[in-house]
């Protein structure tokens, strides 16, 4: 099994959503994150003050899946995330060694 954690704009989360369904996932857990990367947030005015915003509002996205569809998933999640602008996010694919359903007891790929 293959852990994949996307960090993307919060905008995107629609289509990505979209496109993980068409791969079959059925399950994704999604979480409000803020940071930044190379672009190391932006300055701004406000009632002319100017001010720098270092952590840039993001989601996160973590999707557990079978190795055999582990490319699928990743190409879902850059294609329907890419902007082709600076900040699009990243993708990261880790092994899991187990997962247990809580409520029947199934275990690994039965569990997911």
């Amino acid at each position: 099994m293959k852990k994949i954690e996307a960090i993307i704009k919060p905008f995107k989360l629609d289509e990505v959503k979209d496109a993980l369904h068409e791969v079959g996932v059925s399950g994704i857990t999604v979480t409000e994150a803020k940071g930044f990367g190379r672009q190391k947030g932006h300055t701004e005015l406000y009632r002319g003050a100017e001010y720098v915003v270092d952590f840039l509002p993001k989601v996160k996205l973590e999707v557990i899946v079978a190795d055999g569809q582990a490319e699928a998933v990743v190409d879902a999640i850059a294609g329907a995330a890419k902007t082709g602008r600076i900040g699009d996010g990243k993708i990261f694919v880790s092994d899991i060694q187990s997962a247990v359903r809580i409520r029947t007891g199934e275990q690994d790929e039965a569990a997911i």
